[in-house]
């Protein structure tokens, strides 16, 4: 086989690798807005309140962060294939048993198995990207593909969730996941390379997983349940203190095992601590917004879940742009240049859209707002994976996958609670047009309050490295790639 052969069965398979693991990160975005949508049916027909219906949400964010340490470590042990297929399979088995569920429970259980498979899911795919393209140009090409997946998936959940839950009821919106994982482990096992055996060479760490995945579990679960049990509840007090004598107890257990679930060194590296604050505060406050949107659509101007859906096509398709312009951004400027641009619009467009917000505005009047935020947070979610993993080592990609998932997980969950608390603050023994009123108000107060938290992320972009991506890595992008042949290619 000539060289030219050779490099073309590369691309060719690079290209097929790329497509798979953007329909995996598809998967994960499509059960995001479908679940949001179908969240007033649910709540109706399993008899979760306006309070603790958030569970819904946040039971997928409370598994998923607890457990995304464990996964990334897993996945630098056990295999980067192998953690994905068993993702797609706890995600798929889960998703049937949602669209089953005939009581709250056992939901909230299918909704927490699924955050299982997503913390095995999600930083494999991030893994898989950071050592199959080279450094530069291909792997921010790679990045922005696997994004604007993510957002394509999100503006096709805006569509299904509606149009399912209209004409088939909740469940179906949990059945869409099962043939989509199906066929995502059926091509994972011809196109990404075996494992090999299990390392030998260092050990699983069971203590320090077990403390960390614990300690954030508990941690995550106060957070959620304090505004609906009250923060001085016993039960939130005694799972805040608990996890956090886990978390300690993990800092412990790191600082003496030979072989950390965290190396401590890792820690050290500034772009992905920088990753990890970004990726907590983004998920805080734009990955928190789709909650409120759907809450004064559906809430305030009264839209059905078809026409909620239809509503999302603007701020999706916005997200898909920004996704896609995010990877050439990072390319051609850098990692910080590109995350403050993206925040700057992320921050003007949600004051805009809080000053919107009235109980009888128009769709109209919202469209411009919702296309500045979503564009910015198509190009901060691009860049802010594609610079945290830019220096880490690629044995231990999965860690540090995992981290930055971690800090997005848990950050959702923490926005979620903390939001959710202030936007229903005031309405309390509202109804009628009062209640709308009151609806409104928690809502715009929640959105100015995520602006703000936005605006700190201007700083900690500053902590990543000049160049990670940037001009100078376009240009050795080429000889990179010819030296070093991608891990996950056969």
């Amino acid at each position: 086989m000539s060289a030219t052969q050779a490099d073309d069965t590369h691309k060719r398979r690079s290209g097929l690798i790329l497509a798979l693991l953007a329909l995996s990160q598809l998967i994960i975005a499509l059960d995001y807005n479908i679940v949001y949508l179908a969240l007033p049916d649910i709540s109706a027909d399993l008899g979760f309140n306006a309070q603790n219906q958030q569970w819904v949400i946040s039971a997928y964010a409370v598994a998923y962060g607890g457990f995304l340490l464990l996964g990334g470590r897993a996945i630098d042990l056990l295999g980067r294939r192998r953690m994905a297929v068993a993702g797609l399979a706890l995600y798929g088995a889960s998703s049937l048993v949602g669209g089953l569920a005939w009581n709250q429970g056992l939901l909230v259980a299918a909704r927490a198995v699924q955050g299982l498979g997503g913390a095995l899911l999600f930083p494999a795919t991030l893994a898989l990207i950071s050592t199959t393209f080279a450094a530069g140009r291909d792997r921010n090409r790679a990045f922005a593909v696997w994004a604007t997946a993510g957002a394509s998936g999100m503006v096709l959940g805006s569509l299904l969730g509606g149009v399912l839950t209209e004409a088939f009821g909740w469940a179906s919106v949990f059945y869409v996941n099962v043939p989509l994982a199906a066929v995502a482990i059926a091509l994972a096992f011809p196109l990404i390379a075996p494992d090999g055996p299990r390392r030998t060479d260092q050990s699983f760490d069971l203590p320090g997983a077990l403390t960390a995945t614990g300690g954030l579990t508990l941690i995550v679960f106060a957070l959620v349940q304090g505004p609906e049990s009250g923060w001085t509840s016993a039960t939130v007090l005694i799972s805040a203190v608990i996890g956090l004598v886990l978390l300690a107890a993990f800092a412990v257990i790191e600082r003496r095992t030979a072989d950390p679930v965290l190396p401590v060194r890792l820690l050290r590296n500034q772009d992905l601590g920088a990753g990890v604050a970004t990726t907590f505060l983004f998920m805080a406050t734009f990955g928190t917004l789709v909650y409120f949107l759907m809450a004064y659509f559906q809430g305030v101007q009264g839209y059905g879940p078809l026409r909620t859906g239809v509503a999302y096509l603007v701020p999706m398709a916005a997200v898909v742009a920004g996704s896609n312009l995010g990877g050439r951004l990072n390319t051609r400027y850098g990692a910080r240049r590109t995350l403050r641009g993206g925040v700057l619009l992320g921050v003007a467009g949600t004051v805009w859209l809080g000053l919107a917000m009235t109980p009888h505005a128009s769709y109209g009047s919202l469209v411009a707002p919702m296309l500045v935020y979503s564009l910015g947070q198509g190009v901060v979610f691009t860049s802010m994976f594609a610079a945290a993993a830019a220096t880490v080592p690629s044995k231990q990609q999965g860690v540090a996958s995992g981290m930055a998932s971690t800090g997005q997980q848990v950050g959702s969950a923490v926005g979620l609670a903390v939001l959710v608390a202030i936007a229903n603050s005031g309405v309390h023994d509202q109804t009628g047009e009062a209640l709308r009123a009151a609806t409104t108000d928690g809502i715009r107060t929640a959105v100015f309050v995520a602006a703000a938290a936005m605006a700190v992320l201007l700083v900690v972009a500053g902590r990543f490295e000049r160049t990670p991506g940037g001009p100078a890595a376009a240009r050795s992008a080429k000889p990179a790639a010819a030296k070093e042949p991608a891990d996950a290619l056969k």
